[in-house]
């Protein structure tokens, strides 16, 4: 049985600076979107010294936004989740005005190496110019005496997708891997499901009950949501196997069927994630494909 409950009943308060924990503000861009929801999660953590979590993209108006409630106080940190256009671009325009230090996994790379002939479709929104001054490894703790930050290496929707753990508090800063309105697009090259099934196993082992998300509202009571997206997911492979079974041979043919009820302008993104599961499914001689899975592919029982 698949419990999960997505939640999309969520104010996002535009430019204004929403208290969502103790020393924790969100501040959410106007960026509404079929991928952004109402628009991109950024997060103030501290009182005296702060953390900027996921900065944004470049938009003035954001900036001024996180520059009246930062209100002068020193950001020692600007830590950055993945390198999508909606998360990452702002840090360079953040730091040269607080001269915090931007701190991520790393640079912005796909999961695996392009095939050939194979154009990724989500270079328009990778930034790939993204730097950061301090690359995190998992597990790495950064400390002001104020708070202590984790980093938690979580890759599945980007190769350096990361999320961010406040100490002591059962918080997780979850990005684009867990989300309360919706499941994360995972869509290769720049993702791969098995990549993000074994982050979202990972995150079954912590103590953090309290999700602060990228895009919409917390997720709350963190572990079953978990176990849900974890079955949904479970349910989409058992979904495309029996689509296969039945005869269906092309991915075009299987989103057709499996996502009929969803919004039209998603389909491009379903389609790259049926991809992700043909990539999974492949490597684990349960679908059979000529070369290597691909959008365009034939596939067939294995």
């Amino acid at each position: 049985m698949n419990d999960l409950e997505f939640e999309r009943q969520f104010e996002p308060a535009h430019g204004s600076a929403v208290p969502v924990a103790d020393d924790v503000l969100r501040v959410t861009v106007n960026n509404p979107g079929p991928f952004t929801f109402h628009g991109t999660n950024s997060y103030i953590v501290g009182r005296e010294t702060l953390a900027v979590i996921d900065p944004g993209p470049d938009d003035d108006a954001h900036l001024r936004a996180l520059l009246d409630a930062i209100g002068g106080r020193p950001v020692s940190h600007i830590l950055v989740s993945h390198t999508h256009a909606d998360h990452s671009p702002l840090a360079a325009r953040l730091k040269a005005a607080t001269g915090a230090v931007v701190a991520a996994e790393g640079p912005h790379r796909a999961a695996r190496p392009l095939n050939i002939g194979e154009i990724n479709p989500l270079d328009a929104s990778s930034d790939t110019a993204f730097q950061p001054d301090l690359r995190l490894a998992d597990g790495e703790v950064v400390d002001t005496g104020e708070w202590a930050i984790e980093a938690v290496a979580t890759p599945g929707h980007t190769a350096n997708h990361m999320a961010f753990a406040l100490r002591n508090t059962g918080i997780l800063f979850s990005a684009d891997h867990v989300m309360a309105w919706a499941t994360s697009i995972v869509a290769p090259p720049d993702g791969a499901m098995a990549e993000y099934m074994t982050s979202l196993e990972r995150l079954l082992e912590r103590d953090e009950q309290l999700y602060l998300p990228g895009h919409g509202g917390p997720v709350a009571k963190a572990g079953k949501f978990l176990r849900g997206l974890r079955a949904h997911r479970k349910m989409r492979e058992r979904a495309i196997l029996d689509r296969i079974a039945k005869g269906d041979r092309t991915i075009a043919d299987i989103v057709t069927e499996i996502y009929r009820d969803t919004d039209p302008r998603l389909h491009g993104a379903a389609g790259l994630s049926v991809l992700a599961h043909m990539e999974d499914l492949v490597s684990r001689a349960l679908v059979r494909t000529d070369g290597p899975a691909a959008i365009d592919g034939i596939y067939e029982p294995a």
